[in-house]
C-alpha cells in the first residue's frame, strides 16, 4: 500500500459494511420493528411474525422505489432490537439499513445494568459500555451484523439517574470506538440542551451528535442553540402530525436554511414498519402520512416551495449523512 493511500470509510449495514459513498439518500432516523419484547414472546397470537417481515420488505421497497438508499434503524434495547429478523428484511429489500446499538429508556436503566458498574453494588467497569462496544466492534450477538450508531433518549425535562447512566455510557463507548451518536429527544422541554450539556462533559465532540426529533418545535431560539453548539439536529419525524403538522415542519427546516444550517440538518421520520403500540387503525387515525414515502412523495415538494433547493436537499439527504458516518475515529 502507498504510503500517502487513505483507507476508504466503510459504514457497517445488516448486510455487513458499505463504502461511505454508497449511503446515497439516507433517511436518518427510522425504525423497522418496534415491540414491546415480552409481551410479544408470550403472546404470539399478537402478530404474524413473517406476515410483518412480508410487509416491512414491500414498505421499504416502496422507500427504495422513490430514492431512498438508506435507511438507519435506531431500534435498540428498549424497542425489540433482535436482528435475525432485521436480517431476513434485509436479504430482500433493495436498500441499505443501517443498526444501532444502545439502550432506550425515559426512566430507569434496565435492570440487567442496575446492580453492575461504578458506584453500584458490584463496583466495576459499567457493562452497559462494555455490550455496546462489542456491538460496534465484534457485532450483536451471533449475527456478524455490528452496529454503526449508538442511541440513547431524554423525555423529560430533568435527568433521571438511570438516563443520564446511558447517556454517559453512550458517551464513553462513542469516544471508545468512534461510533457516532443519535438521540430521541423530547423538543417542546428542550431537552437536547442537556444531552450536549452531558455529551459535553464525557469530552464528546458535539458535531459527531445527531440531536433527534428537533423538528417538533418550532422555537428558532432553541434549535439555533443546539446548532450553534456543534450538532447536526434530526428533522426526522415527518408524518407525525399529531404532534406537529406538515406546514409547521416545512416552515422549521425551511428557515433554518435560510439562516444558513443546511449543512446540520438531517431529514427522516421515525417511522416504524411494525409497531405494536398501535393497532394499525389507530395509527392511521393519528398519522394517516407516516410511511417512508411521506418525504419524497410530500415533504420534497412543500420544501421547494417553500424555497429550499435541490442542492439544500441533497446537502441534507446525502452529504450530511455521508459527513456524520465518516467522522468515525475513536479519541
Amino acid at each position: 500500500m502507498a504510503a500517502n493511500s487513505i483507507e476508504p470509510v466503510i459504514v457497517e449495514t445488516a448486510k455487513g459494511g458499505i463504502p461511505l459513498d454508497r449511503l446515497g439518500v439516507t433517511l436518518m432516523h427510522e425504525h423497522v420493528f418496534v415491540l414491546s419484547t415480552e409481551i410479544q414472546e408470550n403472546n404470539p397470537q399478537l402478530w404474524n411474525e413473517q406476515e410483518q417481515i412480508d410487509s416491512a420488505v414491500a414498505k421499504l421497497n416502496a422507500a427504495a422505489e422513490r430514492g431512498v438508499d438508506t435507511i438507519v434503524d435506531l431500534t435498540v434495547l428498549g424497542q425489540g432490537r433482535y436482528l435475525p429478523r432485521i436480517k431476513k428484511v434485509a436479504e430482500r429489500v433493495a436498500l441499505n439499513i443501517v443498526v444501532a446499538t444502545g439502550v432506550y429508556t425515559y426512566n430507569d436503566e434496565p435492570m440487567y445494568f442496575a446492580f453492575r458498574g461504578p458506584g453500584r453494588v458490584f463496583e466495576g467497569p459499567d457493562p452497559m459500555v462494555e455490550l455496546f462496544v462489542r456491538d460496534i466492534t465484534e457485532g450483536i450477538g451471533d449475527t456478524g451484523v455490528k452496529a454503526a450508531v449508538l442511541k440513547c433518549a431524554t423525555e423529560t425535562e430533568q435527568l433521571p439517574e438511570g438516563v443520564e447512566r446511558v447517556l454517559r455510557a453512550t458517551a464513553q463507548a462513542h469516544r471508545e470506538t468512534g461510533a457516532p451518536i443519535q438521540t430521541h429527544s423530547n423538543a417542546l422541554v428542550r431537552n437536547g440542551l442537556l444531552q450536549q450539556k452531558v455529551f459535553r462533559e464525557e469530552g464528546v465532540d458535539l458535531s459527531r451528535v445527531v440531536i433527534g426529533h428537533s423538528g417538533d418545535s418550532d422555537d428558532l431560539g432553541y434549535l439555533r442553540e443546539l446548532l450553534d453548539a456543534g450538532s447536526f439536529l434530526g428533522m426526522d419525524r415527518f408524518g407525525m402530525e399529531f404532534i406537529a403538522p406538515l406546514e409547521q415542519r416545512v416552515d422549521t427546516v425551511a428557515q433554518l436554511v435560510r439562516l444558513g444550517y443546511a449543512t446540520q440538518l438531517v431529514l427522516s421520520h421515525d417511522c416504524p414498519c411494525f409497531l405494536d403500540y398501535l393497532t394499525t387503525d389507530q395509527r392511521e387515525l393519528v398519522a394517516p402520512s407516516w410511511e417512508y414515502t411521506h418525504i419524497h412523495d410530500d415533504v420534497l415538494p412543500a420544501l421547494r416551495k417553500a424555497g429550499v433547493s435541490d442542492e439544500d436537499l441533497r446537502t441534507m439527504l446525502v452529504d450530511n449523512p455521508r459527513r456524520f458516518f465518516a467522522a468515525n475515529a475513536p479519541y
